[in-house]
């Protein structure tokens, strides 16, 4: 893992515009099984173990283009041979490493068809099943296993820890239907009743407090705050509840919308996904600067999750919003939502770290975030050409989202700005849910998501979209690039990914872009810096995390 703290500016290049995503094959729609000749066999057996090759060599090297060329050569395979379960399998698992676990079910799907007693296809099927949060389908494949194979005590564990997922998900859905208070209320009421002072033995920062007793947020506290979190200590949940109190109180008054005007002399930084990668959140922060008057931060969903000190950045993040609510802006990604939060991580983080009060808090809190930003230029461009696209006053503006466009045409601007958010989940259908996850492709039109959830937009989608709404670009996240970030869509659309070496794995770069006033856009590219010796997903439950990654 480099060591790097320095981002390197880069202009768009034919590289950077590369998208680092397979495609969905022709077989999975429309392949009909034939007779297949021995030279076919020979040669798909020839390419596959090419395929497999090309598989570790992208485990070992952490490169996301070694699993796209692994996932083209077992479809070349498969083309020769698609009798062959084994080769849909391992695309399969392939196709996992990219989180194309839609695109996975299905290969995994055709190799159960070929041979109903292939006990790793129903293994693959049923570790998709967890990533898109159906654990009851998956609980399915898991007794296919276990009867195929009784004395497998590994998948015996598993299938006993995504019952009890199972039967907790059902509980809590009863309980909500019960009526529980609302948790911001409810930590009110705590507090006001005395029932979460911070410890006496506490020896950390300390928050300041105003003339009216109450606490404030400052920079000295954000100061200390980060230092306390790399001595691996928490802050006492008292702090913790007045960090995410301190924020929501900002976002509830923020529309599903929200606009910011990028004025004379201001820059607005957009930060990617983030992940629970708190020490490269601290080299991504030294980089773009924090808030300040003349300086904003936009982290485009996604701050939790997966990485293991998801606690550290959110509070750091929500620290921030506390004290600049108008220079630190929050999207909500598809990881800020129960099923994510569940199934990856951060429900069981922020339980051990702070009890189960506090999650319900985030969890809620969470529901507050802004859904998307419109980011406004304010002086004409300097730049531009017969094709870019500007707002109704001759100005660039950017739909910063963190996932993409819609399942429908037509949606516009202020439709968004209306989008019913609060106290609600994204669901898997509907605007919310399609704005938080869906992805863009290379096809005109729609197609199905890769992910399982949502669905695939082109390039005609989107400049349809952004005539009808006088947007330059459309900058979203949701997915890792190698370089960080991808122009595509001829430049209609941006993905930013700022989680470098993605889950201590995937060896990418991580990357911002800065936006002035005239709508100039720069790509800053930065590697990843070194951590303390902990997994990714550390804290996921049910003995679940090895299993997800």
């Amino acid at each position: 893992m480099s060591d790097s703290s320095a981002a390197s500016s880069s202009a768009p290049s034919s590289q950077a515009s590369t998208a680092l995503s397979s495609l969905p094959s022709p077989e999975i729609q429309s392949l009909s099984l034939r007779d297949v000749t021995d030279e076919d066999r020979a040669q798909a057996a020839k390419i596959k173990a090419e395929a497999n090759q090309a598989f570790a060599s992208g485990r070992s090297a952490r490169q996301v283009i070694t699993f796209v060329e692994a996932i083209r050569l077992y479809s070349v395979a498969i083309e020769l041979n698609p009798l062959d379960a084994t080769y849909w399998c391992n695309r399969a698992t392939a196709r996992t490493k990219l989180e194309e676990y839609g695109f996975a079910l299905a290969d995994a799907s055709k190799a159960i068809e070929i041979d109903p007693k292939y006990v790793k296809a129903y293994y693959r099927r049923a570790t998709c099943y967890l990533q898109i949060a159906k654990p009851q389908l998956a609980i399915t494949d898991f007794k296919k296993v276990v009867a195929l194979e009784p004395g497998n005590k590994v998948i015996q564990s598993q299938l006993i820890a995504t019952q009890k997922l199972v039967r907790r998900i059902e509980f809590e859905k009863a309980i909500e239907v019960e009526g529980e208070k609302n948790p911001v209320e409810r930590c009110h009421e705590i507090i006001a009743e005395g029932g979460c002072e911070v410890e006496k033995a506490y020896a950390g920062p300390r928050l300041s407090t105003g003339d009216d007793g109450k606490y404030v947020m400052t920079e000295e506290f954000i100061k200390g705050m980060i230092d306390w979190f790399k001595l691996g200590k928490n802050l006492p949940r008292r702090y913790a509840w007045e960090i995410i109190l301190g924020a929501c109180s900002h976002f509830v008054k923020e529309e599903s919308l929200v606009s910011l005007d990028v004025e004379e002399g201001m820059t607005c930084d957009v930060i990617g996904d983030v992940h629970g990668q708190f020490y490269d959140l601290l080299n991504l922060y030294s980089l773009t600067g924090t808030p300040t008057e003349k300086h904003c931060l936009l982290m485009n969903g996604d701050l939790v999750d997966r990485g293991s000190w998801s606690i550290e950045v959110i509070l750091t993040a929500f620290a921030y919003k506390w004290l600049y609510p108008t220079r630190m802006f929050i999207n909500r990604g598809n990881h800020e939502a129960k099923d994510m939060n569940r199934t990856y991580g951060f429900e069981g983080e922020a339980k051990h770290k702070h009890g189960e009060q506090t999650y319900k808090l985030f969890a809620h809190v969470f529901t507050t975030l802004p859904l998307a930003t419109l980011v406004n230029a304010t002086k004409a461009p300097t730049t531009t050409s017969a094709t870019t696209i500007l707002s109704p006053e001759g100005h660039k503006r950017y739909f910063v989202v963190h996932g993409g466009l819609f399942s429908k045409d037509g949606v516009t601007l202020d439709e968004v700005r209306k989008i019913p958010r609060i106290g609600r989940q994204p669901g898997q259908e509907g605007l919310m849910s399609d704005l938080l996850w869906t992805d863009p492709q290379t096809l005109p039109g729609r197609g199905p998501s890769k992910r399982g959830v949502g669905i695939a937009f082109g390039p005609d989608v989107t400049k349809r979209w952004c005539l009808l709404n006088g947007i330059t670009c459309i900058i979203r996240s949701h997915e890792v690039r190698q370089d960080g970030y991808a122009i595509e869509h001829d430049g209609l659309c941006t993905t930013v990914f700022s989680a470098p070496n993605y889950v201590d794995q995937v060896g990418n770069k991580g990357a911002f872009i800065r936006i002035d006033a005239e709508g100039e856009q720069k790509y800053f590219q930065f590697e990843a810096t070194p951590h303390p010796p902990m997994k990714p997903m550390a804290y996921a439950q049910g003995g679940l995390a090895n299993l997800m990654m």
